[in-house]
């Protein structure tokens, strides 16, 4: 299936509120992704999305519709060759191999334009379909912490998969 990673925008909203208000994306995801999800939280992720130069947090477009997200959060100091890597994308179009590509262009993208050695990320040990994801695009496990993780009033393993610049 076709897609692009592009900008975000505020017209944007409208489709991020509709696909981001799901309990299944939101129960892989940090708190600060919240669930319900209403228009001012769109607003405001479209706004710090959009903040940096050059930008790191992007829209997945498909049908010319934003149906999710994809991004490198850069570390500072002494992490500062690092980057986190985060994304979702819309339950209607999960298991079509749109995000393990996703992440193999942000990647690419990621080693081009910023001064980074490493990019992470750490899904929960409870979501194998992101970890499929990372494993397809060449990241390797670097680790797991047992019960590391608070989310919904149950404890959860935190893995870490990286990809390395060199």
């Amino acid at each position: 299936m076709e897609f692009k990673l592009r900008k975000w925008t505020l017209n944007d909203v409208d489709s991020l509120v509709k696909y981001a208000n799901n309990k299944k994306i939101a129960a892989n995801l940090t708190d600060q992704f919240p669930h319900p999800y209403y228009r001012e939280n769109g607003k405001a992720f479209i706004q710090m999305a959009t903040k940096n130069d050059p930008i790191s947090i992007f829209a997945i477009e498909i049908n010319g519709e934003a149906c999710g997200g994809i991004g490198l959060h850069l570390q500072i100091d002494i992490h500062k060759k690092n980057a986190e890597l985060g994304y979702w994308l819309a339950e209607p179009y999960w298991g079509k191999g749109i995000m393990s590509e996703a992440v193999r262009q942000i990647i690419d993208y990621g080693f081009k334009n910023f001064e980074i050695e490493r990019i992470f990320a750490r899904p929960f040990g409870t979501n194998i379909g992101s970890q499929k994801v990372l494993e397809k695009a060449g990241f390797i496990l670097e680790g797991k912490f047992e019960k590391t993780i608070y989310k919904d009033g149950e404890y959860l393993d935190e893995l870490i998969f990286a990809f390395r610049k060199s």
